[in-house]
């Protein structure tokens, strides 16, 4: 992905996960919901947090407790709408899709830094 790309591709990424993380689950394609609710917690935020290192790598730390606010945000907005849930179970799940997007980000950026 070229390098102008990966920003706006990150914020992107952060907008379909808040719409997804808010909506009714009615809303949402039936699919979407057949694995096991902590896992696709995991996966999205090692997601958002490959994207968002690879973003912003000048500032590791600051991506990642920043995706961890961003969880619990979620998580607090997802208890006040009335049709999800809000646990602190997926907010643990984000933290450790957090960690192993960033262990991804590492190794990658020290192959990168091999090879160049």
């Amino acid at each position: 992905m070229p390098g102008k790309l990966i920003k706006p591709f990150f914020w992107l990424c952060v907008a379909v996960l808040t719409i997804a993380s808010l909506v009714p689950v009615a809303l949402l394609p039936p699919q979407a919901f057949n694995i096991w609710d902590k896992a696709q917690h995991a996966l999205g935020f090692s997601w958002l947090a490959l994207f968002g290192l690879l973003s912003y790598p000048q500032r590791p730390a600051r991506v990642a407790w920043l995706l961890l606010v961003y969880g619990g945000a979620i998580e607090l907005a997802q208890a006040a709408t009335g049709w999800r849930y809000g646990e602190w179970a997926d907010l643990a799940a984000d933290g450790v899709g957090i960690a192993f997007g960033a262990m991804v980000w590492w190794l990658l950026r020290g192959i990168v830094r091999r090879t160049a």
